[in-house]
């Protein structure tokens, strides 16, 4: 047990939506969050180090990175690979000089093999070839993950891993262009609604399943690890149940009311079949998900309404 009342907690990637729900969790517990101002670059080792020097957190939480979809990926392999090698390894590296107590590196789903097993366990981690489209993203956060192994093995360091699903939630990215599937399927189903549109249309055949966690689950999650966990294995944070992308739109649509039809554009591509991660290492330590997709969906469609759409 490693109990975080009263330690001064820095979430590094506090503006972002994952970051974001973990201070919530923190401060709605009273613990107190530290954050570095826009100034400090966290690639910029120099930085990072002075700004330990003077906060000097008790416990860590790497939430920050640089993200994208495919197309971001495809386009900038570079600054995907570099940048979030940087960021992740100063916060570990300025961690341990100034004797963090506790850390927690997160991760993503997309570290696992193209063709893994399903429901993806823990130790399927370097097993085959990635998926190619994100694999820059994904090498830098396998190299994250053994960073943290690798002062666990030679300095003692209380350095943790989690690799949260698919997540969505308030603070997510609404664009178009550039969002992940379940938060542009809201906005295209709202926007459908307000224009009076007869239909919707979907990429793909619909039939591919996937596996969401809401945010504010994940920060629970992240903050029962903390406190409850302490080795070398990164361990899966997920909601441990997937559906199909056609009953996934059938639940957008119900939650932001649009009653037209669902057009299938069978002439994109459909992905992976299925990507189900194994969260039976965190459910045996005791933990599980309270926040069932419909509720999740309706609290990220209010956040959209009042805070993008309006």
């Amino acid at each position: 047990m490693y109990d975080l009342s009263g330690k001064r907690v820095y979430v590094a990637g506090h503006r972002g939506m994952v970051g974001g729900a973990i201070v919530r969790q923190l401060e709605s517990r009273g613990i107190e969050v530290l954050t570095a101002p826009r100034e400090v670059d966290l690639r910029e080792q120099a930085a990072v180090r002075e700004w330990f020097g003077a906060n000097r957190p008790d416990v860590v939480i790497v939430a920050a990175a640089k993200v994208g979809g495919i197309l971001a990926n495809d386009s900038y392999p570079a600054e995907f690979l570099y940048d979030n090698l940087m960021i992740e390894a100063n916060l570990i590296e300025a961690s341990h000089r100034t004797d963090v107590g506790k850390l927690l590196f997160l991760g993503s789903s997309c570290i696992y093999p193209k063709l893994a097993p399903q429901p993806i366990p823990e130790d399927a981690l370097l097993t085959g070839p990635l998926e190619p489209t994100n694999e820059w993203y994904a090498i830098a956060k396998i190299a994250g993950i053994k960073l943290c192994q690798a002062y666990r093995r030679q300095y003692g360091r209380d350095f943790i891993s989690a690799m949260p699903t698919n997540l969505y939630g308030p603070g997510d990215n609404f664009d178009l262009q550039s969002s992940h599937v379940l938060p542009a399927l809201i906005r295209k189903a709202h926007e459908a609604k307000l224009e009076g549109a007869d239909s919707i249309t979907i990429w793909g055949s619909g039939t591919p399943r996937r596996e969401f966690l809401h945010v504010d689950d994940l920060a629970a999650g992240c903050l029962f690890l903390l406190e409850n966990y302490s080795g070398e294995e990164h361990v899966n944070l997920g909601s441990g149940t997937d559906l199909t992308i056609n009953e996934l739109v059938e639940t957008v649509c119900k939650v932001v009311g649009f009653e037209g039809a669902i057009e299938r554009d069978t002439s994109k591509p459909d992905g992976t079949p299925r990507k189900l991660m194994d969260g039976s290492k965190i459910a045996a330590m005791g933990w599980k998900p309270t926040i069932g997709l419909e509720e999740g969906i309706a609290d990220a469609y209010r956040w959209f309404l009042d805070n993008v759409s309006a």
